[in-house]
């Protein structure tokens, strides 16, 4: 179920192809449509619903164009298509060590794991990986020193203003999970803005977890069930594990839980991360910071993958 970098016998027999450049992203136009909004120009208020709508089908309508259109780019040897995984969680780790080392600010260590996603998220778009969920900001993290949360929460509205229209043009949705109602105001609203900015992009869906814990998860879950049972929406015999599934905040998704959990810096644990959904889910710990991880350990990540059999409690004959 985990994989600490052992040589694991090849179950599939794969032919090797030769990998090409990786293209740019793809602009689709869904970005596009704010200009024409009647805050900008004085429409008659009779006809605002109807551009609203006009524009909007527009925009998705270019948004499936310019994901039909993007080049499928062949894996890098070794791996298949049919055996990737839908859905890739991610605990970035090590940081602060990578800066240390280089006798740098903490600071510095987290602006290169910016890179370092940045770089992961183009790679899953272009190997057909549809959901990828990164462990940002946990809860636990808030009793770090307050300028470290003040900059890691600044750089994240940051990384949010310059890289939506990109994630936008490229097809990609971004939601963001955990208890939103610790974070600035202003980071709620633009949380909000992006969210509904990119909720009809299919090619990739970005979560992204902040102010997060999987036993908050669980906890937020139980209490919306109490609160339905206490309004008489539901009753005792209907709460089972479909239901908590149902309010758990990675109900975002079509693809709620990871195939793959990738941990950096050689930590062996989950540090309380999507508890819940990582049931079954393959676990992957590789030696190298977050800021190095890049193309050849993400390679070798999926390639642990996908060498497994996965079994779920059953038995293979």
């Amino acid at each position: 179920m985990l994989s600490l970098r052992f040589a694991i016998p090849t179950a599939n027999s794969l032919v090797p192809s030769k990998p090409k450049p990786r293209p740019g992203l793809v602009q689709t136009g869904a970005n596009q449509t704010d200009f024409l909004s009647s805050r900008f120009y004085n429409i008659p208020k009779g006809y605002d619903y109807r551009l609203e709508a006009a524009t909007t089908d527009v925009a998705n309508r270019r948004v499936m164009e310019a994901e039909e259109e993007v080049e499928v780019v062949e894996l890098p040897p070794g791996l298949s298509r049919d055996l990737m995984p839908k859905h890739v969680a991610v605990i970035m780790d090590g940081n602060g060590r990578w800066a240390k080392q280089r006798g740098l600010q903490t600071s510095a260590g987290h602006e290169a794991g910016v890179k370092s996603l940045r770089e992961m998220v183009e790679l899953c778009c272009q190997w057909g990986i549809q959901v990828l969920t990164v462990f940002a900001f946990s809860a636990e993290n808030w009793i770090r020193p307050k300028v470290e949360v003040d900059f890691l929460l600044s750089l994240f509205e940051r990384a949010l203003k310059t890289e939506v229209e990109s994630f936008s043009r490229g097809g990609i949705r971004i939601s963001v999970i955990g208890d939103s109602s610790k974070l600035p105001e202003s980071l709620q609203k633009l949380i909000s803005e992006v969210e509904e900015m990119t909720k009809n992009n299919t090619r990739l869906q970005l979560i992204v977890a902040v102010s997060y814990s999987g036993k908050y998860d669980v906890v937020q879950a139980c209490r919306s069930i109490a609160e339905k049972a206490k309004d008489g929406q539901i009753q005792l015999e209907d709460i089972d594990e479909g239901l908590i599934e149902q309010e758990l905040e990675t109900n975002c998704t079509e693809h709620p839980y990871p195939d793959l959990l990738i941990r950096t810096s050689g930590e062996l644990r989950v540090s309380n991360f999507l508890l819940w959904q990582l049931a079954y889910t393959e676990l992957f710990f590789i030696q190298e910071l977050w800021p190095d991880f890049g193309k050849d350990e993400f390679v070798e990540a999926l390639t642990s993958y996908q060498q497994r059999q996965r079994r779920f409690g059953a038995r293979h004959s």
